[in-house]
């Protein structure tokens, strides 16, 4: 991945996020086709928010996400909304396969994993830092 910097406003910005998102009850919900059509859900989702869709993939029961915003994007707020939009879309498109699964209309657990993630590890931003000439 490149460290590719983004301009917005009056700042230059690099924000990257590791998102897990696990389906409610851990239940291996999630077939080959609904991970695809999530990709692009999620990817929608990240473009409506300024940002984008860096990489996507999961298993049966959660999903990961690699995922750009911007700062005026609050992850908090995107994350419930890409689990609203897309547990209503899924479970709307794969109607059959969930209802067999889950008796009322829920897709994803309340819970989730975020971090942010990317360029230099803490210790080098922390030697940089240190590392600068403080005028006497």
């Amino acid at each position: 991945m490149s460290q590719q910097l983004n301009h917005y406003a009056h700042c230059v910005y690099r924000l990257d996020y590791h998102l897990v998102l696990v389906t409610k009850y851990r239940r291996k919900a999630l077939s080959g086709a609904m991970i695809e059509r999530f990709r692009d859900l999620a990817r929608e989702r990240c473009e409506a928010w300024r940002g984008a869709l860096l990489e996507m993939d999961g298993e049966a029961d959660h999903v990961h996400l690699l995922i750009s915003l911007p700062p005026t994007a609050e992850p908090a707020r995107f994350v419930n909304n890409l689990k609203t939009t897309t547990s209503r879309l899924l479970r709307r498109d794969f109607a059959a396969e969930l209802g067999k699964i889950y008796r009322k209309p829920v897709l994803w657990s309340a819970s989730y994993f975020i971090a942010s993630c990317g360029g230099a590890s803490l210790e080098t931003i922390k030697r940089y830092i240190q590392d600068q000439e403080t005028p006497k």
